[in-house]
């Protein structure tokens, strides 16, 4: 059975969709190779201070979300 045939959205080529296809069903496979290595260039690796933060922060965030769920009111 053929793959089903698809117009790119960004660059109006015609490509096959497979199911293992990465990325959006209306990118060919170029375009979102493309996309997926400009998203891998824009991501900064995150420092220790930063990594620190950022758990203190979801630690406070939950533990003020578990309050505000098992806090009983009187």
């Amino acid at each position: 059975m053929p793959w089903p045939k698809k117009i790119c959205a960004l660059c109006e080529e015609e490509f096959e969709l497979k199911p293992d296809k990465p990325g959006f069903a209306n990118h060919c496979p170029t375009c979102t190779a493309f996309e997926m290595e400009e998203a891998a260039a824009n991501q900064s690796s995150k420092d220790a201070d930063q990594v620190r933060y950022e758990a203190e922060m979801n630690e406070a965030r939950r533990a003020s979300i578990k309050n505000l769920l098992y806090r009983k009111d009187s």
